[in-house]
């Protein structure tokens, strides 16, 4: 019982019931989170030590990269990617549970309800991530950041600091919108996908 259990839900996981939906398994699981990993880590990974003020102050350059990054960019992309997963996580988990083959998913409407409510619901999320990433990190990655150091000493009030490698950072910031805009049209098109095999299912019946 356990055995097939884990045998179900390792094959729910890899092979969604939808084209679409097993393209968009291998494009989440290899260029975007490939992208995330490695670019991410060579672009963002020694920014608080290169992100410079005037003064150049240790002090300073933390208290001004916590108010710059109150969020690294690294850590919410990869929330954004567990929580996005989540969804469709616990359906295959329901899934395997119950038994429930590939087939049975589109053939059963219940079933095809439960999963379109999972694509739904990672859209939401998607959705909910673009409009957070906009709010934290803008769609522009200036080279000067005028930093409000007052709290820390009053004589500074504001100060200017360098953001190393701008420019690295806008176009990497454009393709996690990229990557977030694709996952969403993706996800529509599993949804179109599964209503018109579930529509030539009724026909053909």
């Amino acid at each position: 019982m356990s055995l097939n259990y884990i045998k179900n839900f390792y094959e729910g996981c890899l092979r969604p019931p939808t084209v679409i939906g097993q393209f968009h398994t291998l494009f989440f699981g290899s260029v975007r989170m490939f992208f995330l990993g490695v670019l991410g880590f060579a672009v963002y990974g020694n920014e608080a030590l290169h992100f410079s003020c005037d003064p150049d102050r240790r002090e300073l350059n933390l208290f001004c990269y916590n108010q710059f990054r109150p969020v690294t960019p690294q850590v919410f992309w990869a929330l954004q990617l567990v929580t996005v997963l989540v969804p469709g996580a616990v359906f295959h988990l329901y899934a395997a549970y119950k038994n429930i083959d590939q087939e049975d998913i589109l053939e059963q409407p219940t079933y095809t309800v439960f999963y379109i409510i999972s694509v739904l619901l990672r859209i939401v999320l998607e959705v909910a991530a673009f409009w957070l990433q906009s709010r934290l990190f803008g769609f522009l990655v200036h080279s000067l950041y005028f930093c409000d150091a007052s709290a820390l000493e009053k004589t500074f009030n504001y100060t200017k600091c360098m953001v190393p490698e701008h420019f690295e950072k806008t176009i990497f910031l454009s393709a996690m919108y990229i990557f977030t805009i694709i996952t969403m049209i993706l996800c529509m098109a599993e949804i179109f996908e599964i209503l018109c095999r579930r529509l030539g299912y009724l026909t053909h019946q």
